[in-house]
């Protein structure tokens, strides 16, 4: 039988979407976040003029982190100089100057949610001389003056791939000599990079990482992609072994989810045995610490791979 045709086999093609007219699986399916506390925070938040991913987002786990004292607040506004295809943050080309009170307002804030870790993210801004390094630099300096005791984490964008500015981010980061992360997201795989991420190279994102290890190694290094975007099987696992072998010390995996019907389309719900087994991959090759599931994000229980 060697040689002779397979027929009657359907073999998914990763470039077309097997989500078609299929309802989202049982295991993405979650309460909203809850009334109450969260409502407060909300309303803190908003008081403030301040942008939280966890409430853009409209995140699941929104209540669980904080509840467990940790935050994601993105700076730098709500424009972002690049269309990534996976992301719902408008695009401008020269979004609003830089917000130099929103330091003091983010660390204040902190303070009033009783925050333990604080995880500073921003949009993309490549009409700045430096992608907003110094302005990161000024909002981690603002939180620890207010909490010496608190534990950070940046969420990058690739600066470009400036050592300057990945050095201005880790030199603000590291000052208290508290444990810390440094984390940009290669968010899907090489081969799908120029398609999903706007003005991003994939190894120039692994570079980053590994420049900001070898700057200061006693920085811990974190990067997390979706599944559902068209990658394979086999393409997850080259991305694992790729941020492994440039340094990176804690993994996230999580599903895609279609933002709106501009976004890129959901090619693939990832059952949670998969994720399961793709943390298991991962762990053998020496990561610190990972995260994988469904409803996984860049930031979920950030405070547990700080070590």
């Amino acid at each position: 039988m060697a040689g002779l045709p397979i027929v009657g086999v359907d073999i998914p093609d990763p470039a077309v979407s097997q989500t078609a007219h299929v309802p989202k699986p049982a295991w993405l399916r979650v309460k909203a976040p809850g009334s109450g506390k969260t409502s407060e925070l909300r309303a803190l938040l908003a008081e403030r003029r301040l942008h939280t991913v966890c409430s853009s987002a409209a995140c699941p786990n929104m209540g669980e982190c904080w509840s467990a004292g940790t935050a994601t607040f993105m700076i730098l506004g709500n424009e972002c100089t690049r269309a990534c295809r996976f992301c719902d943050v408008k695009t401008a080309a020269r979004p609003n100057p830089v917000d130099l009170d929103e330091p003091e307002r983010m660390a204040e804030a902190s303070a009033l949610m009783g925050l333990k870790h604080v995880v500073i993210t921003s949009v993309a801004r490549d009409d700045l001389d430096d992608g907003g390094a110094r302005h990161f630099a000024r909002c981690l300096r603002a939180v620890r003056a207010r909490l010496p005791d608190v534990t950070l984490e940046v969420l990058t964008p690739d600066f470009l791939g400036s050592e300057a500015s990945i050095s201005t981010v880790l030199e603000a980061l590291l000052e208290g000599g508290r444990p810390a992360v440094f984390n940009h997201n290669v968010e899907t795989s090489e081969r799908l990079t120029p398609k999903i991420r706007s003005g991003a190279v994939y190894r120039r994102s692994l570079e980053v990482l590994q420049k900001a290890k070898r700057l200061r190694p006693e920085v811990r290094t974190k990067t997390g992609m979706m599944l559902g975007l068209g990658e394979t099987d086999d393409e997850v696992i080259q991305t694992i072994r790729d941020a492994r072998a440039y340094d990176v010390d804690i993994l996230t995996l999580g599903q895609y989810l279609r933002p709106s019907s501009w976004n890129h389309e959901v090619m693939r719900y990832v059952p949670p045995e998969q994720f399961n087994e793709f943390a298991a991959f991962a762990r053998t090759l020496g990561f610190a610490h990972v995260e994988a599931g469904p409803l996984v994000r860049s930031s979920y229980h950030a405070e547990r791979g700080v070590g």
